[in-house]
């Protein structure tokens, strides 16, 4: 998994606005909660909402995190006398719902790194989970018995579903049940199973307008080593 791609947030941004601008009923009885609402700033482009509305961390990058936090400190100290009305009226789903529209776009692309023992962003996620599933597909059996595959389609059945990054999570599942079924996981054996996690990593790959991996070489990236011995 990686960053989110841009069609995918514009997608997911008019999905999000038809879900989070329901009025809650303190919102639908509050017109002066409203017109706050409409002047807040909108959140930095990049910033991913989570279901509940609020921002997502696991879907974001961390330079769109650290500016999303830059504006929030820099609203508290400009609204410090009224702290206490600008706190319920910023958290309300409706809030983030309104900002959303002009908050997704293009991740910014001065990118920086967070302190390993801070919470990943959605890039830091991204390449971890990939080493993951490359890796078990890696040690995957060369032959694997019905149990075996079974086993296997379990995992990216809940996988898909519980990843952190939900939107990620979403185009996975979306990605994996293509009507034609030609994206179902092949798991009859380690290199029907290799090679179909590399064409699953090139699908992120293409959407995020990176450069695709040759799947020939996928057992010498991720299981063997390179034949020039670079990784001995």
């Amino acid at each position: 998994m990686a960053e989110i791609p841009p069609e995918q947030m514009d997608s997911q941004t008019r999905a999000q606005a038809h879900l989070f601008n329901q009025q809650t009923p303190g919102a639908s009885s509050s017109k002066a909660a409203q017109d706050t609402d409409s002047k807040k700033p909108p959140l930095p482009k990049g910033v991913v909402l989570d279901k509940d509305g609020k921002p997502c961390r696991t879907c974001t990058s961390v330079a769109s995190w650290r500016a999303l936090t830059k504006q929030a400190k820099s609203d508290s100290s400009s609204t410090s006398t009224s702290s206490t009305t600008s706190s319920a009226t910023s958290s309300s789903p409706a809030s983030f719902a309104a900002a959303a529209a002009a908050a997704y776009g293009t991740t910014p692309s001065t990118s920086t790194s967070t302190p390993a023992d801070c919470p990943p962003d959605v890039e830091e996620l991204g390449r971890s989970t990939w080493t993951l599933l490359h890796s078990m597909a890696a040690t995957y059996p060369e032959k694997a018995d019905t149990q075996q595959q079974r086993d296997m389609q379990g995992f990216l059945k809940l996988f898909s579903r519980l990843y952190p990054c939900w939107v990620c999570a979403d185009d996975f599942q979306a990605w994996m049940a293509h009507p034609s079924g030609r994206n179902e996981p092949r798991l009859g054996s380690r290199a029907e199973f290799g090679w179909w996690m590399c064409d699953a990593h090139n699908e992120v790959n293409r959407k995020l307008g990176k450069k695709e991996f040759d799947c020939r070489f996928w057992e010498e990236r991720w299981r063997t080593g390179w034949k020039d011995g670079r990784c001995d």
